[in-house]
């Protein structure tokens, strides 16, 4: 429920980095992922992984995250630190960021990965329902950087990365709280740019288009999706999990060092 997608990581890891860039100033570092178990979250895990940092991450698939860790020790690669925990509950969110910064070290990149894009329509909200929502969807982010920041600053430098979306900017319809929820992380971002700028702490929003997930593949995508695909999009191959995770992972490097208050867009030229 609060991880980007249920995908089986064996699904989204498979294309491994191996051939495209290495970023030496990642390796040994601290990164916290959250719903780093499975979909897209999944793939960013692996990807630093392979890079030799050192990969803590938060979900409540426990199988996914499970498979996911001996999947990265099989690659040859340290296990990452990993807790099944709901996002909704903030104080466990930032009791477990505390416990793996005590196992890890401070966290020199922080992934804002954790979503929910279920549907539902206008007249179906509720309240509660829409709390919920926000509580997934947009919450957790600012929570997360509120508990990572203070080990930044004894680093003298950081990188939060957010993740947006494009689906919002293109009007979709069928998820107006996800919508909400996701066109306020660029809110986030350029809101705290400045002020966290001032101890070299970059943050950015990566926004990935319509990224083919089993989830997404298996729920949304039909014969008028293809389509869809093809007629928005510039490029003509489909978006994969290791594309917003390589990405992600420049932005976390030292070869972004001047790069903050921005949205990165992996979307094929869709948006």
């Amino acid at each position: 429920m609060t991880s980007a997608s249920s995908t089986p990581p064996s699904a989204v890891t498979a294309p491994a980095t191996a051939g495209f860039s290495r970023f030496p100033s990642l390796r040994g570092r601290a990164v916290f992922v959250t719903g780093g178990g499975s979909g897209i979250g999944a793939a960013i895990v692996a990807a630093f992984a392979e890079q030799g940092a050192r990969v803590a991450f938060v979900d409540v698939a426990r199988e996914a995250s499970e498979a996911l860790a001996q999947q990265v020790v099989d690659a040859g690669h340290e296990r990452p630190w990993w807790r099944v925990c709901d996002v909704r509950d903030i104080a466990a969110l930032q009791a477990a960021i505390g416990d793996a910064a005590a196992a890890l070290g401070d966290f020199s990149a922080l992934v804002n990965n954790v979503a929910s894009d279920d549907r539902h329509t206008l007249e179906s909200v509720t309240p509660d329902y829409y709390d919920e929502r926000m509580a997934i969807n947009e919450r957790p982010a600012f929570f997360a950087i509120q508990a990572v920041v203070p080990g930044m600053r004894r680093l003298g430098a950081g990188s939060v990365i957010n993740l947006g979306s494009t689906g919002w900017q293109s009007k979709s319809g069928g998820y107006p709280c996800y919508a909400i929820a996701k066109s306020s992380v660029n809110g986030l971002t350029r809101g705290l740019a400045k002020p966290l700028g001032r101890d070299r702490i970059r943050v950015n929003t990566v926004s990935p288009g319509w990224v083919m997930t089993e989830r997404q593949i298996a729920l949304w995508l039909d014969a008028e999706g293809e389509q869809e695909i093809q007629r928005n999009q510039c490029l003509p191959d489909k978006l994969r999990p290791h594309d917003i995770a390589r990405m992600v992972l420049f932005l976390a490097s030292d070869d972004a060092a001047m790069c903050t208050a921005q949205e990165f867009k992996v979307d094929a030229g869709w948006a």
